[in-house]
């Protein structure tokens, strides 16, 4: 482990010598991740991009990419582009990207299952705003909206996201 890692502990998400409070998800930190079971992946997960609502914020990193009206993530394991974004209209299930609430303002990129997705093993592991504190998500792992917002332009090329195995029920 770096400095520049991202670690998930008991306590919350420890980066550059600062604990941040997160939610991970419903199902817990599970080896054995699927689809729709609500668990956070344990591993090493390299972070491979940044979407932002360039209508509600500033662009966090030069590298960050905008969230357009028509993106979709695919959740669908029957779908060819599954675990990969896509635009609407799309015919297989999708989850929207530009959300009504702002969930998704600031959504950062693991490289869980992707870029070559097994269908069923899980899909869209994004480190994004939390419902609130306590608030499970879907296995993707919230933080609040300000220490969000002052990860994303620390970031780098060589940050991970660790997941320690150990947290695994």
């Amino acid at each position: 482990m770096t400095r520049r890692d991202i670690v998930l502990t008991r306590t919350g998400l420890r980066f550059m010598g600062h604990n941040f409070p997160c939610t991970i998800g419903r199902g817990g930190v599970q080896l054995d991740k699927r689809e729709g079971d609500g668990a956070t992946p344990a591993g090493v997960h390299r972070l491979v991009g940044m979407l932002y609502r360039p209508d509600r914020m500033a662009r966090p990193t030069d590298w960050a990419v905008p969230i357009r009206l028509r993106d979709l993530w695919s959740d669908d394991p029957a779908d060819a582009d599954y675990n990969l974004m896509v635009r609407a209209p799309h015919p297989f299930g999708h989850e929207r990207l530009r959300r009504a609430d702002p969930l998704y303002d600031l959504v950062i990129l693991t490289d869980w299952n992707w870029p070559y997705a097994e269908a069923g093993a899980g899909s869209a592991i994004f480190i994004h705003r939390w419902r609130g504190p306590g608030i499970p998500t879907a296995g993707c792992i919230g933080l609040r909206p300000a220490d969000l917002r002052w990860i994303a332009p620390r970031i780098r090329y060589e940050t991970r996201l660790i997941v320690p195995t150990a947290l695994a029920d």
